[in-house]
């Protein structure tokens, strides 16, 4: 096991002595700003799409998105098999600079709250004054007039983000789409834009997408971490980033109830087991941290009381949902296909092939999507095998609803807080959990899952 200094550079000038607070910590350094002064990692890719449509961000939201980016190496480049003591919880430190040291300096214990629920980790965030050279990391605003987007939207190739982008623009909504891709399980995204497109007009000009990651061996002596717990964060402060160069836009994150709340379904889906990526305590943390960073926006997700067979059928365009519904991804995996020497595609059995299978069915009755577990119930299947781990969660969550009355209003408080919300909107979280399980309930209650 060890303990990790991730210590990020804005480029060649800023050569400080940065010393670790841990000593004996493994070192990485990250140097964001190559020659021409353009960041680097995606980040500049990013910058460079939001410049084009008159968009120029703060220096603090470009300050949030470079310590995002250096989460998701810090992330997805320490291994949690090798580098914790418990397989799961790492030690981690970020060294970052910024240009109002004092002000992150303040917030840096809101900032870590943020992350060690996000993603079960130990983070301690070091804020230092920028160097002189990179005092503005971008160029100056090339143009008077302002953008004309009036909000932000997630855009992750996935069904509940192209309901929302329907929506927003059936709506007349004004919305930037704003998304992050990296290998085959977001593969959608562009082609779900360019179906959107054939209805609402040419989506390129409200689109942009970067690619924001690191090498494998960016950290030495580790091995790459699949888990990627932290994800969400990256994206949020993309959100953000674009959202910090309009006036008071509202920032979507889409995403159905049930998934939102992600309560764990058995005993042992609790804490590193539990995805928490637009749970709701994670995203008031979120709103506070834009607020004491002077970053606009207010962060909405608007099905956070639906169900996603709910969101299928409340959408204002339902026929073109159905005739492209395919070409989204839910999949946590779509690559594990290739065990089965299948192409990439979804599982069929996973808590999100569940959700969106049963969510089909019953706001469309046929489901296009190809699934490598085509038929749940063709067969009875071994409790012992992966196909059938999430089948038996979701089975004994729904006998447990209904042997145990209100019971819901219990279990929606395991995966975090609801101190932020009024008890109306607790009540609310309990019911849709309820009818976001017994949605699944309709299609695995008769799969056999023996012993």
């Amino acid at each position: 096991m060890r303990r990790h200094s991730i210590i990020a550079r804005l480029g060649p000038a800023d050569r400080q002595a940065v010393a670790s607070r841990d000593s004996a910590s493994a070192r990485t350094e990250i140097r964001y700003i190559d020659g021409e002064h353009r960041l680097g990692f995606g980040l500049g890719q990013l910058t460079d799409q939001l410049a084009a449509r008159g968009i120029h961000p703060s220096d603090n939201a470009i300050d949030l998105a470079i310590l995002a980016a250096t989460v998701t190496a810090a992330d997805t480049r320490i291994s949690r098999s090798m580098e914790s003591q418990d397989t799961w919880t790492r030690e981690i430190a970020l060294y970052l600079p910024v240009a109002e040291p004092d002000l992150w300096t303040t917030h840096a214990r809101l900032v870590e709250r943020i992350l060690d629920f996000l993603t079960g980790d130990r983070w301690q965030l070091v804020f230092r004054a920028r160097h002189p050279t990179y005092k503005k990391i971008l160029g100056a605003r090339r143009s008077l007039v302002g953008a004309p987007f009036t909000s932000v939207c997630l855009f992750s190739g996935g069904l509940d983000s192209f309901i929302a982008a329907v929506d927003l623009l059936a709506a007349k909504k004004n919305p930037l789409f704003v998304s992050h891709y990296w290998d085959i399980s977001t593969s959608s995204q562009k082609l779900c834009a360019q179906r959107i497109g054939t209805v609402y007009g040419e989506i390129d000009p409200r689109h942009v997408r970067a690619r924001i990651g690191f090498p494998n061996d960016l950290v030495k002596g580790s091995a790459a971490e699949k888990t990627t717990r932290g994800r969400s964060f990256l994206f949020l402060a993309m959100a953000a980033l674009a959202a910090s160069g309009l006036a008071k836009p509202e920032i979507y994150v889409p995403e159905n109830g049930l998934i939102s709340l992600n309560v764990p379904l058995d005993p042992l889906r609790l804490g590193a087991w539990s995805t928490r990526t637009t749970h709701p305590f994670y995203l008031a943390r979120w709103q506070e941290l834009l607020a004491a960073l002077g970053v606009a926006g207010h962060i909405e997700n608007s099905y956070r009381f639906q169900t996603k067979g709910e969101m299928i059928s409340g959408c204002a365009k339902p026929g073109f949902i159905r005739q492209y519904v395919g070409e989204t991804i839910s999949c946590s995996s779509i690559a594990k296909a290739r065990f089965k020497k299948l192409k990439p595609g979804h599982c069929g059995h996973c808590t999100p092939c569940l959700i969106r299978r049963a969510a089909i069915a019953g706001a469309l009755g046929k489901d296009p999507t190809t699934y490598s577990l085509l038929v749940l119930s063709a067969k009875p299947l071994n409790a012992k095998s992966a196909e059938s781990e999430d089948i038996r969660s979701f089975q004994l969550m729904a006998r447990r609803l209904a042997s145990q009355p209100h019971v819901e209003e219990i279990l929606i408080h395991k995966p975090g807080p609801l101190s932020d919300y009024p008890s109306t909107d607790v009540a609310a979280y309990a019911a849709v959990f309820r009818r976001g399980v017994e949605e699944v309930d309709a299609i695995v209650k008769n799969v056999i899952v023996r012993p």
